[in-house]
């Protein structure tokens, strides 16, 4: 499969559109505390296991938007779009959330 940012595959033609599809992840806010209480990487104000979290996060909101790509028999996704928001009381859970548009090329 196919994901990229761009609205276009450089040397290859979209034959088909299927339509939007989207994954969606949501992270609990005391999966960052667990991880803060045992962090001994931080170098430079970043943390390897908060950016691993992040990372895993957003890998899972791809894989799920594939597997809605596939359902609609794409081959690639097109235009795809990653955003991070904080939601819950107090900013308690943060969630990734990917979209963008299913094709065939």
């Amino acid at each position: 499969m196919i994901v990229t940012t761009t609205p276009s595959i450089e040397g290859r033609s979209i034959r088909g559109y299927h339509g939007i599809v989207t994954g969606e992840v949501i992270v609990g806010a005391n999966i960052f505390r667990d991880l803060f209480a045992s962090i001994t990487d931080i170098v430079g104000g970043r943390s390897g296991k908060y950016e691993d979290v992040l990372a895993r996060a957003r890998g899972e909101a791809i894989a799920e938007m594939e597997d809605q790509a596939l359902a609609l028999g794409a081959n690639a996704v097109v235009g795809v779009d990653i955003d991070y928001e904080v939601l819950g009381q107090n900013g308690s859970m943060l969630m990734v959330s990917v979209s963008g548009t299913a094709v065939t090329v």
